[in-house]
């Protein structure tokens, strides 16, 4: 999962080229800047929306807890290596360009998604999933800027940034809830879900092609990977941001992999309560960002590492005591700070940058968000995998994460 409410910078050599000067009161740019964020909430949603078919994939076709967290780490994979490899490309050949297949893959993942609940293709269909996500979070974000700036040039670009924000981190908050009411009250879950979002990612196809492109293509420019660049005159400082990151990302991958293991544990088994505690982690790091998004970055990390710790050891205790509204409360204040820490270690990173490298700067810190997303939950699996208890097995995990936010306090502080 890619978050942010600011599009990275562009690639040294790639400068954005606008087809145009912004008009003022362009219907067509309007119109479109709805549109990309239509798509970009429903293709976020899609790929949040089998948190709570994790339970029915254990019940009818058997899996693990390891398994699920392979399925999981397969989607990490995919927008790992598609944000350094495609997540910066459309600076110079253009938004749509970029958003078109972006989308397509996820239509293709849809598609293999009702092709069979086998593990095999399952895992492709994450795999391609989070491809399209690494290709089309930044590219996004950028169009809805441009969009913005051509249709209200004399506005304020905050209204672009949380309109970003909410349709990345609101969507992805949306998945698990209409997944899991379609879990509830329809049946063949694992088919009827799959329908409902590819007819709508079809759709979402279509309508991009009505919008209008925002960078003109530059044949000169070299393709080369997004590069990962630590500011070396500040280190420690990035480093401390880099593993708040890390730890938040840790919380992430918990409540949308595991979480309806870890209720069905704690004797609830509803999909509606499992997709909801998903949910709400990301609603609320959403709402924190923009409530609270004018603060200063070094601000925002110091409540946001307090808020992600305070959440993530009620998450803790609530698994040990088996209270599962505490878990509840526990995922929504983690959330709240974990919103704020990804901002303020997003916010550090471009501040810490010189202008050409911003944007690299960046790319680390989304680097050290999907190892965090990705490496602690398969670790989960294995400890579930060898006989450790899945209660124990998350206690073991917050404990991990709380160690993560310490380190990342210290680096700070001492920076």
């Amino acid at each position: 999962m890619t978050v942010t409410s600011s599009a990275p910078a562009p690639a040294p050599g790639a400068p954005l080229s606008p087809l145009s000067p912004p008009a003022a009161g362009s219907r067509r740019h309007a119109g479109g800047f709805w549109v990309v964020a239509a798509v970009f909430a429903t293709v976020m949603a899609f790929n949040t929306a089998p948190t709570p078919l994790w339970a029915v994939y254990r019940a009818e076709e058997g899996w693990s807890s390891l398994t699920i967290t392979l399925a999981f780490a397969a989607y990490a994979v995919g927008v790992l290596v598609s944000l350094l490899a495609v997540g910066h490309v459309s600076d110079w050949v253009g938004r749509r360009r970029v958003l078109l297949p972006a989308v397509a893959l996820e239509v293709l993942a849809a598609g293999l998604f009702l092709l069979s609940p086998s593990l095999p293709v399952l895992l492709g269909a994450r795999l391609v999933g989070g491809l399209g996500i690494g290709m089309l979070t930044a590219t996004a974000t950028a169009h809805l800027a441009e969009l913005h700036r051509h249709a209200r040039p004399d506005d304020s670009p905050r209204r672009a940034g949380v309109v970003a924000t909410a349709a990345n981190l609101g969507g992805l908050g949306l998945g698990p809830v209409v997944a899991g009411v379609l879990v509830a009250v329809l049946p063949a879950p694992l088919t009827t879900t799959y329908l409902v979002f590819a007819g709508l990612l079809v759709l979402s196809l279509v309508a991009l092609l009505l919008v209008p492109e925002t960078v003109a293509r530059d044949r000169s420019v070299r393709y080369r990977p997004q590069r990962v660049v630590v500011p070396a005159h500040a280190r420690r400082r990035y480093a401390g941001a880099a593993a708040g990151v890390f730890a938040l990302f840790m919380v992430l991958g918990l409540f949308t992999s595991l979480a309806p293991s870890v209720l069905a544990a704690l004797g609830s088994t509803h999909a509606v309560v499992s997709g909801g505690a998903a949910a709400s982690v990301f609603f609320a790091a959403a709402l924190s960002q923009v409530v609270l998004g004018g603060w200063a970055p070094a601000r925002q990390l110091r409540v946001g590492l307090v808020g992600a710790a305070t959440g993530a050891a009620a998450v803790g205790v609530a698994v040990a005591v088996g209270v599962v509204p505490l878990l509840l409360v526990g995922g929504l204040v983690a959330g709240a700070g974990g919103g704020l820490l990804l901002k303020g270690a997003l916010g550090t990173a471009a501040e810490l940058a010189p202008p050409e490298q911003r944007g690299e700067a960046v790319a680390g810190v989304f680097l050290a968000g999907y190892l965090g997303i990705t490496v602690p939950v398969v670790g989960l699996g294995l400890l579930t995998a060898v006989g450790v208890a899945l209660t124990t097995a998350a206690i073991v995990f917050v404990a991990g994460v709380l160690l993560v936010l310490a380190l990342a306090a210290a680096l700070l502080r001492r920076a």
